[in-house]
């Protein structure tokens, strides 16, 4: 399944995991359980939406200008409409969220993401 995405998505998707982990060690270490949970939520919510968003973009019909550009948006609709989806089933059902760790850890993967233009295809 995830061999359909290209290869700088594949890799930028590789680093957001080690990203969340990280972060959710970290965060674990410094502020304890909750604060580990919140992180590694934060960084998961990035990893499904730029998931998303890599699925329908690479399903997109990219035959045409104006194609590749309602593919691109799309994908980008997706991946903000997942994202306050995501934010919220968390912030709603998880009572005890580090707020700040939550939305800095998933910032930190989103800036990773958009990394994926500049590595390189070989």
């Amino acid at each position: 399944m995830l061999r359909q995405l290209s290869k700088p998505i594949r890799t930028v998707l590789r680093w957001q995991l080690a990203a969340t982990a990280a972060l959710a060690l970290v965060a674990g270490a410094l502020g304890g359980i909750d604060s580990a949970v919140s992180a590694a939520a934060g960084g998961l919510v990035s990893i499904v939406a730029g998931l998303a968003s890599a699925f329908v973009a690479s399903r997109g019909n990219g035959k045409s200008a104006g194609g590749g550009l309602m593919g691109a948006l799309t994908a980008e609709g997706v991946k903000i409409g997942l994202v306050v989806l995501l934010m919220w089933l968390v912030l709603a059902n998880y009572g005890e969220a580090v707020v700040p760790v939550l939305l800095g850890a998933f910032v930190v993967t989103m800036l990773i993401f958009a990394m994926a233009f500049f590595v390189r295809e070989y």
